[in-house]
């Protein structure tokens, strides 16, 4: 693929959610294993076990990238975490990255509940897996159109091969990308 330094990474959805709904199952999980009259309770997690126990597939995305014309040069589901599954079309392209901490699209259940956790709600994202949300990239000429896709974020761009993987903090620091995913 030989992508240049500018090709956008772009996300669908929102990432984090499966792994910490399946966080709150196993929690509740312990609990009630540990004393058979505990009642599980689920409320305020809706959303992030739905994510855990019926992820769906951003169907709707692919009709609006063919709709707007736009081909991604490369794409995946993010099944194994962000960080995993970005590294392989890394490794298949031929190159490095550079994803932007603040731009990972996370939803406010997903933050609360890492919270409660003290997971942080990126590193959800980044390592966690079975979002079965979309990672794809798509040159710096489809900006505009890919800001008009609903549910569709720019978080960070392809870079040469000896750049390697690196998230950047709000601050600026560069921390090195691990595939840590299932």
């Amino acid at each position: 693929m030989g992508q240049g330094p500018t090709t956008f990474v772009c996300v669908t959805g929102d990432l984090g959610a499966a792994f910490m709904g399946l966080q709150v199952l196993e929690r509740e999980g312990r609990l009630y294993s540990r004393d058979k009259s505990f009642q599980p309770d689920l409320s305020g997690y809706e959303y992030i076990i739905e994510r855990q126990l019926k992820p769906e597939f951003p169907a709707d995305v692919l009709k609006q990238l063919d709709k707007l014309g736009i081909i991604p040069t490369s794409m995946i589901d993010i099944s194994d975490g962000l960080a995993s599954d970005l590294m392989h079309i890394c490794k298949s392209s031929g190159t490095g990255c550079r994803l932007y901490y603040d731009k990972i699209p996370i939803d406010t259940e997903t933050s609360r509940a890492a919270g409660e956790f003290n997971i942080d709600p990126v590193i959800a994202a980044m390592n966690g897996g079975d979002d079965y949300e979309l990672i794809f990239t798509t040159p710096p000429l489809n900006y505009a159109k890919i800001n008009e896709i609903d549910g569709v974020r720019i978080i960070g761009h392809l870079t040469l091969p000896e750049k390697g993987y690196v998230l950047i903090s709000p601050e600026g620091t560069e921390i090195e990308m691990k595939a840590q995913g299932w």
